[in-house]
């Protein structure tokens, strides 16, 4: 089924699909050299914070970053537990290749696998992950974590999720339309920044993650961003 149009601001258009792993693959070809920039201006400076967060959230010696991408959220981790042995795993090579080579850390590693086919041979205490949860069936890749986790470990989600407030969805599709603006000047971005707020708004990952976690035996701490423009999801298993 082709894309639809959800809804029109200021004259550009918000796109919606049905297939969001669909929509990834094709945000995440060219964007890997530009990546960390825009993570950083197109939140506004708030991806920093969140990511803090969930360093905050984070236990244990063994660490996997879901999604690591160009290793953001993994150098982080690193700098915060330099003695926790650190595996970031993405689906695109591209985005690895740059993080291997943005990363001097001995404890941490890379490597090339899909977030829903998880096979690894070893369990980790913590289980991490920013941006993913819109993208991926929330049964299967939970069901994936439970089986990479250590006895008494944690899992934290974290991504974008439409506001409630009518004030700040204002500002959120503002924010957007000028960002599809910016994709006129920054032609490897257009797609995304045309389709990711579609995404966003007819997302509900929140719910979805939070019943799949609840009926895996996990206790959860939901914790909102910027006025309800991002989440994370802390779920520690239930003693």
């Amino acid at each position: 089924m082709p894309p639809k149009v959800l809804c029109q601001v200021w004259n550009i258009k918000i796109i919606v699909s049905n297939s969001p792993k669909e929509l990834a693959q094709k945000f995440f070809t060219d964007t890997v050299s530009t990546y960390d920039s825009v993570a950083k201006y197109a939140t506004l400076g708030q991806d920093k914070k969140w990511k803090s967060y969930i360093i905050k959230k984070i236990r244990g010696d063994s660490i996997l970053d879901l999604a690591c991408g160009t290793g953001i959220l993994t150098r982080m981790i690193a700098q915060k537990f330099p003695k926790s042995e650190i595996l970031g795993i993405d689906i695109s090579q591209n985005y690895l290749d740059v993080a291997i080579k943005n990363s001097n850390f001995s404890n941490v590693s890379f490597l090339n696998q899909d977030a829903e086919k998880l096979s690894l041979e070893k369990k980790f205490d913590s289980i991490v992950s920013s941006y993913i949860p819109k993208y991926c069936d929330a049964k299967t890749l939970i069901q994936k974590c439970v089986i990479h986790l250590n006895k008494d470990g944690r899992i934290i989600l974290h991504d974008f999720a439409y506001p409630k407030s009518k004030l700040v969805q204002k500002f959120w599709h503002a924010l957007f339309a000028m960002l599809q603006i910016c994709g006129k000047f920054i032609p490897s971005w257009s797609f995304a920044f045309a389709n990711l707020p579609g995404l966003v708004k007819s997302s509900d990952w929140i719910e979805q993650y939070r019943a799949e976690l609840e009926s895996a035996g996990f206790e959860l701490e939901t914790k909102y961003f910027a006025f309800g423009c991002s989440c994370v999801i802390t779920a520690i298993l239930k003693q």
